[in-house]
């Protein structure tokens, strides 16, 4: 299993019509092969800042999903709404 840790900067105002939006294309990205969970998470402190928590089967299903999402448009769309690049990070589950 992955985590894939995305971090998004809204434009000024509009963090949660972000959220809301993001989480309107949660059950397609749920049905996606490979996907086990998403959430949206908003900062208290600021709350343009959001960040995606994903579960997957592996980081070669979350690269096939994220370009199955270039390819409907939906990443250029995210594109216009947010501020500067978003961050992706993919970390291993320990067993520490």
């Amino acid at each position: 299993m992955v985590i894939v840790i995305l971090e998004i900067k809204a434009n000024p105002g509009t963090g949660s019509e972000l959220a809301t939006n993001l989480n309107k294309s949660f059950p397609e990205t749920r049905a996606f092969d490979g996907n086990i969970d998403i959430i949206a998470l908003q900062n208290q402190e600021d709350p343009d800042t959001i960040v995606l928590y994903e579960r997957w089967e592996t980081r070669e299903n979350y690269e096939k999903y994220l370009a199955w999402r270039t390819e409907t448009g939906m990443i250029a769309n995210l594109m216009e709404a947010i501020q500067g690049e978003p961050s992706i990070r993919y970390f291993d589950v320990t067993e520490a």
